[in-house]
């Protein structure tokens, strides 16, 4: 079987298109830090290449003569909900399992064995570890998988486990030991009887240093893909990359789920003498967000986390005023799952995610709009009627606001989600929607395609829509003026025939005759029409 995009599980060199792992990581700084005995953390955001790269790690070590070691995925831990007495031990048997396996140490299981039920769970990680370190022919190095996925009691004692035995190193205790998942330790938080919260800083103190996986970059991302094209010889229309990057940013699951779809998913391009087009990029980008595949699925639940909430209400609702009194711990745990950049201003961290991330917040909203059908908004040349559509958004807020809104988990940006969700009712498996925003740019920005012949739908000529969202704050004028300039630069840039800005009114005891209004504004000769709610 031919190479392929890999959305699954670790990479398997002859099987999928991959990158060098170690090149994805400073190896001479943790090949630094094993040599120096340090205990360490290597973190990333889901599906990012974490496993991969720690299973190259350790066959790289072992191909030396240093040392010896192990690679151990002690998720299954986890299933103890934190109970000590059986998370320990499952951890412990994930570990001599590995050690097992990589590095073959039979009597050690023996071993384990008869000692296992005679100790402590407390103690039984810090004698499994010494025994290992004791009878090794070379210092040890522990690889340990899905640490943070422990919780409780479980996760307090491996940490204090391996923090007792440090000061053996390396003779009798591990020379290194690496913890990996998703978040820094200091972003460890249990609760212990009486709600007291003990981070995983104050648990792990002897961790040096925090190494953080980053994304591909633009350069690797077109390098992976066009690996496709060296295997098989199908071209990808030049267009895609800069596409792809927008959409991705690099995000190593985002890159390879892409590839997948454009490749094998689009039946048509398994014929490979068949060009991929930037249209057959876009029809794919839309079916991945559809499919909600498991990636994009667990986004939601990182949602509804009090400290995610936090930081992406604030995004999503565009408001400085929103933005004051942001946690900047909440900031760092955000840009560590990968959900943010914060550099060079705070944002959605790919255009996907974006698209994603108010797609799942409305969902069970756009389902529920009753008595909404697309073809209300659509002319007789196929063009959608965009100032029908946003009269009846208008009336259907007057109606519906106050309670759809207090709907939301995200009360904070409840206006702008609705109308999302309004459009997305609408626009659903016709055209597309894609949408800019950001902490502090005190809007968030549509961008409406909607296919003008239905035969040819996406691949034939389109008709472009903006819609600039704002929440009223200050003098009305002034407010329209801003936004008058900024729709007209959005859709310059984007290349739009006709522009919206729809301002709402969210301030208390103003009367819905007050509220509802519309005008029209002349901006360089174009006419931009102006919508109150």
């Amino acid at each position: 079987m031919k190479r392929f995009f890999n959305t699954a599980g670790p990479t398997i060199r002859q099987d999928h298109y991959h990158l060098e792992p170690l090149q994805r990581v400073d190896w001479e700084e943790i090949q630094h830090l094993i040599a120096s005995k340090r205990y360490f953390v290597l973190h990333a955001p889901r599906q990012t290449g974490k496993t991969t790269t720690l299973l190259a790690m350790m066959k790289e070590l072992n191909a030396g003569n240093d040392y010896v070691c192990a690679y151990a995925n002690i998720e299954g831990a986890q299933a103890a909900r934190g109970d000590e007495t059986q998370g320990i031990p499952a951890a412990c048997d994930a570990i001599v399992d590995s050690i097992v396996r990589f590095v073959e140490f039979p009597d050690l299981a023996a071993w384990y064995a008869r000692i296992k039920s005679e100790t402590e769970p407390q103690h039984l990680l810090t004698r499994l570890l010494e025994y290992w370190a004791k009878h090794s022919s070379k210092p040890t190095v522990l690889l340990l998988d899905e640490v943070d996925s422990l919780i409780g009691d479980t996760l307090i004692s491996l940490l204090r486990q391996i923090r007792a035995g440090y000061a053996q190193r390396p003779d009798f205790f591990p020379q290194a030991i690496i913890l990996c998942g998703v978040r820094d330790v200091r972003d460890y938080r249990m609760h212990q009887p009486g709600q007291e919260v003990i981070t995983g800083g104050s648990a792990f103190n002897i961790k040096a240093k925090s190494l953080r996986m980053g994304n591909f970059t633009r350069e690797e991302t077109r390098a992976l893909w066009l690996q496709h094209t060296e295997a098989t010889g199908q071209i990808f229309d030049e267009a895609i990359f800069p596409e792809l990057w927008e959409d991705s940013h690099g995000q190593p699951w985002l890159v390879n789920a892409l590839g997948h779809e454009v490749t094998w998913e689009n039946r048509e391009a398994r014929d490979r003498s068949r060009p991929i087009s930037l249209v057959d990029y876009q029809q794919a980008r839309e079916s991945l967000i559809y499919s909600r595949a498991t990636h994009l699925d667990q986004l939601n639940d990182k949602l509804k986390e009090p400290r995610v909430h936090s930081v992406i209400a604030r995004i999503l609702s565009t408001d400085d005023e929103d933005a004051q009194g942001l946690n900047m711990d909440d900031l760092q745990y955000v840009e560590d799952l990968g959900l943010i950049t914060t550099r060079p201003s705070v944002k959605i961290s790919n255009r996907i995610y974006q698209e994603v991330l108010p797609r799942e917040l409305t969902w069970p909203t756009q389902v529920m709009i009753a008595n909404q059908e697309q073809v209300w908004y659509i002319n007789k040349d196929h063009s959608l009627n965009m100032p029908k559509l946003l009269e009846a958004f208008q009336q259907f807020f007057r109606e519906h606001s106050d309670s759809w809104c207090e709907g939301f988990d995200y009360k904070e940006a409840g206006p702008q989600l609705l109308m999302q969700a309004f459009l997305q009712r609408i626009i659903n498996g016709g055209g597309r929607i894609s949408r800019e925003y950001g902490l502090g740019t005190k809007r968030t920005d549509l961008l409406i395609e909607w296919p003008l012949d239905p035969e040819q739908g996406m691949y034939g000529p389109l008709q472009r829509v903006v819609i600039e969202l704002k929440i009223q704050r200050g003098k009305l004028d002034t407010l329209i003026q801003d936004g008058l300039k900024q729709v007209t630069d959005y859709q310059q840039r984007v290349g739009a025939e006709e522009a919206h800005l729809v301002i709402f009114n969210r301030k208390k005891g103003v009367s819905w005759n007050k509220r509802i209004w519309q005008k029209e504004e002349k901006v360089a000769n174009q006419t931009i029409r102006v919508w109150g709610s």
